[in-house]
Formats: C-alpha cells, sequence, structure tokens
C-alpha cells in the first residue's frame, strides 16, 4: 500500500518549508518550550523534518487552512517514531488529533512498518497528549534509539 493513500481525506504529505506552516510551527515551538528545560526538548528543527527518512504530513480543514502536523520518521526498516503532531489550540476538542494520529499510523503501515513509537513530555501540560496515544493502544516503553531516561520525557510505543 503506498503511504499516500493510507492516510485519510484533510492530511495530505506537505513540504515542512513551506510558508504557510510558519505560523504552525511557531506555535508548536512556544508550546513545545513552555514548561520543558532546553535539555529535554527533542522536538526535530522544522528543517529537519524536510530530510530524508522522514515524511511530513499536514492536517487542513473545509477551507483548505493548515490545523494541524505530525511526521514519521524511519528508524529502521521496521519502526518508525512519530514526530512533531501537534493540533492547533483553537482546534482541538472536535477529535482532530486522534484523527490526525490515526493517519499517522495508516501512513507508517502503508510505509511497512510494523512498529511506531514517540517520546512525549512527563509534564502536566503534556497529560491530553499521553491520554490520546494510550486511548490508541501505545503503551509505556523504555527509551529507544538515541533516547536516554529523562525524567521529563515518557517514551510509548505500539504495533501498527
Amino acid at each position: 500500500m503506498d503511504a499516500l493513500t493510507a492516510v485519510p481525506s484533510g492530511i495530505t504529505r506537505a513540504d515542512p518549508m513551506a510558508a504557510e506552516l510558519t505560523d504552525l510551527f511557531a506555535r508548536h515551538h512556544a508550546e513545545m518550550h513552555a514548561d520543558t528545560p532546553p535539555e529535554s526538548i527533542h522536538m526535530l528543527p522544522r528543517e529537519a523534518l524536510a530530510g530524508a527518512g522522514i515524511a511530513f504530513y499536514v492536517m487542513r480543514d473545509e477551507r483548505g487552512a493548515p490545523t494541524g502536523m505530525g511526521a514519521i520518521k524511519r528508524l529502521d526498516d521496521a519502526q518508525g517514531e512519530l514526530k512533531s503532531m501537534h493540533v492547533l489550540a483553537e482546534h482541538r476538542g472536535r477529535g482532530l488529533s486522534r484523527a490526525l494520529l490515526a493517519g499517522l499510523v495508516a501512513a507508517a503501515r502503508g510505509m511497512g512498518m510494523r512498529r511506531l513509537s514517540l517520546e512525549t513530555g512527563a509534564q502536566p501540560s503534556f497529560a491530553a497528549a499521553r491520554a490520546l496515544y494510550l486511548g490508541a493502544g501505545f503503551v509505556e516503553c523504555p527509551p529507544f534509539g538515541d533516547y536516554r531516561l529523562d525524567p521529563m520525557s515518557v517514551y510509548m510505543t505500539r504495533a501498527v
């Protein structure tokens, strides 16, 4: 299955460097830095999301305006990492985060991955994100890839 066809409509591959995504990235950056010490922020720079081995996706509203984003970084032939998943605050509470996550899981499956892992914050401000991931079948796991134990991080994984 082609990863481009494995994603629900409204979620498409995109260039993270596109000018129309500047506000989305600025707001994501601000939220990630709001209560996390710099040494515990594992967010990839926008430029890195345009790199090889990373599939970047944007969710759009009915007018075509970007409302959310997420990326899948290939770790090896069978495993990927969810990166930079973000839905704008004014669009939350309508199931868009669940839809975006489901689309990213489907895209990972379409790319032949069998496992998808992620790192998210341990702080109270990340409680909704952790609940979203748990509700989608992710479970806590030890650090993976290049991650090391960090009291500000929670690591999660699931089969896709």
